[in-house]
């Protein structure tokens, strides 16, 4: 017989052999067996082991059946079981590589070719604008030309070299229209591509789009309708002139929408063979040429807007007020700017000149500026009048 005691309740329990862990009343911890009990001895307790003189290790070994072996147990009931740790999900994956992280720059080969690449000059676009208009304007005189020609066609029979003459000449210049506007997109299409790169260096990171994505946009017929407004609307958010610049180009967005419309009805009706069909034809090209001429106008007001600052320029630019304005002055009226621009002063506020930046309406008391007392004529003048 094998007795076990409870190490908190201190019941002995026979396990009839087979040793046990926990007590069934309290649930804690069983001590380990002990030795076999014997015969009752005198002097001793029935059930007690016999415990008898030696050294503690070999009475400790002789207390453990064959196979068990002393271990630490916590005193108490259980612990209970570790929960399952919530799932974590898929791994997170980028699809391409962030722009947020760290940008590696490699370092430039001291033998390659480290030339910046040149775009296109203002005074290139200038002068590809002035010939694109020139013409467009020429090839609208060439085909009311062939409209006049047209009416006096009615009752009139031509010479064959007048009509063959007119007839090459609107041919002529629809070709010399068609090739300024592939030339004319190609060459704003290469400066946009430098001043956004020159106006992102400059706020010190990279273009968000790279060359393809500027120069599909702007090339791919349809496509630019929609895409070159938005690359002209980021330059101007990054320049920080949006407000100044939003009008002009939503001006000229619908200005070449509804020429390319135009356009597109005129390509549409040119294989007319009857005269009425003819003469609305050219009436329509007519329209369309008059249209484009007045998108390159736009466009050049447009790019005179972003050419007029440049990159390096700050947006505004501090100078001083008098500090007697006038009360009408402090409420937010017109006061002369030593450039000959009018100028908004609020009250007390920063004032905004027109091409640099807020000015200082009241000086401080310490500041090193000499003003000259006002004369008699100037208090008289600034007196009201009755």
């Amino acid at each position: 017989m094998v007795i076990q005691v409870c190490s908190r309740c201190a019941t002995r329990w026979n396990v009839r052999d087979s040793q046990r862990v926990w007590c069934p009343r309290c649930h804690s911890a069983l001590l380990p067996p002990s030795a076999p009990i014997g015969p009752p001895a005198a002097g001793r307790l029935p059930g007690t082991a016999v415990i008898r003189d030696r050294p503690r290790q070999q009475r400790d070994a002789a207390a453990l059946p064959a196979g068990f072996r002393w271990i630490a147990v916590r005193p108490g009931p259980p612990p209970p079981p570790r929960a399952d740790r919530r799932p974590l999900g898929p791994t997170p994956s980028y699809r391409s590589i962030p722009r947020w992280g760290l940008t590696d720059r490699p370092v430039a080969d001291a033998g390659g070719d480290t030339t910046p690449r040149k775009n296109a000059s203002a005074a290139a676009v200038r002068v590809t604008l002035v010939a694109a208009a020139a013409v467009f304007a020429l090839a609208a005189l060439a085909h009311v030309a062939r409209y006049l020609l047209l009416l006096v066609n009615r009752t009139t029979l031509l010479p064959p070299l007048v009509a063959g003459g007119i007839l090459l000449m609107g041919v002529l210049v629809s070709l010399a229209a068609m090739v300024s506007v592939i030339v004319t997109t190609a060459v704003l299409t290469s400066w946009l591509i430098g001043r956004r790169a020159a106006v992102f260096g400059f706020l010190g990171h990279d273009d968000p789009r790279s060359e393809w994505e500027l120069w599909a946009g702007c090339l791919t017929p349809v496509v630019n309708l929609v895409w070159a407004p938005v690359f002209l609307f980021e330059l101007a958010r990054a320049e920080q002139s949006q407000a100044r610049l939003r009008g002009p180009i939503v001006m000229w967005w619908i200005a070449w929408t509804f020429s390319t419309a135009i356009s597109a009805w005129a390509i549409w009706t040119s294989a007319a063979t009857d005269p009425q069909g003819i003469a609305d034809n050219t009436v329509t090209v007519i329209i369309a040429y008059l249209a484009g001429l007045a998108v390159l106008i736009l466009l050049w007001r447009l790019f005179d807007g972003f050419d007029r600052r440049p990159v390096e320029r700050p947006m505004h630019r501090w100078v001083m007020v008098p500090a007697d304005l006038d009360s009408t002055d402090r409420a937010g009226g017109p006061v002369s700017d030593p450039d000959g621009g009018p100028v908004s002063v609020p009250d007390g506020g920063p004032v905004s000149v027109p091409d640099g930046g807020p000015v200082s309406p009241d000086p401080p008391d310490d500041s090193p500026m000499d003003v000259e007392p006002e004369s008699a004529l100037q208090a008289e003048q600034r007196e009201p009048v009755a």
